[in-house]
């Protein structure tokens, strides 16, 4: 069975938290040797750079092997479905649900509360060869 573990990082309104989740969640990886993971997880981090309130990360490893990873936000709007990967290529902006979608086993969101706000947890599951 593999090992199991789950952490949350709580995220402030500010662009400089967006660098912190990332290097987070590939250390927290790195340090499970799931360093194969990280580019997409990071992904997922970016989430907090369009919150307009507080936000948070969290990632575990479930006893069966998979790697969820979550964002939650102050928003209640949900995300924009993803594109395909040959809509959003070139874009500058707006293409990391769709590289999530296109690299994770499965995603999804969902409407959520948290430190008393409406918000939604939009998450991935990762699978680990």
């Amino acid at each position: 069975m593999p090992e199991t573990w789950d952490y949350t990082l709580s995220v402030p309104n500010d662009l400089r938290a967006v660098t912190i989740c990332r290097r987070t969640l590939r250390l927290i990886l790195t340090m499970h040797g799931l360093t194969g993971l990280a580019d997409t997880a990071e992904l997922v981090s970016n989430a907090v750079r369009h919150t307009k309130g507080p936000a948070a990360l969290r990632v575990r490893r479930s006893p069966e092997g998979v790697v969820w990873i979550g964002a939650w936000d102050a928003d209640p709007v949900p995300p924009e479905p993803p594109g395909s990967l040959e809509a959003v290529t070139d874009l500058e902006a707006g293409r990391g649900l769709g590289l999530v979608a296109a690299c994770a086993e499965c995603w999804g969101w969902q409407p959520s509360s948290r430190f008393g706000d409406r918000g939604k947890y939009v998450w991935c599951e990762l699978g680990v060869a």
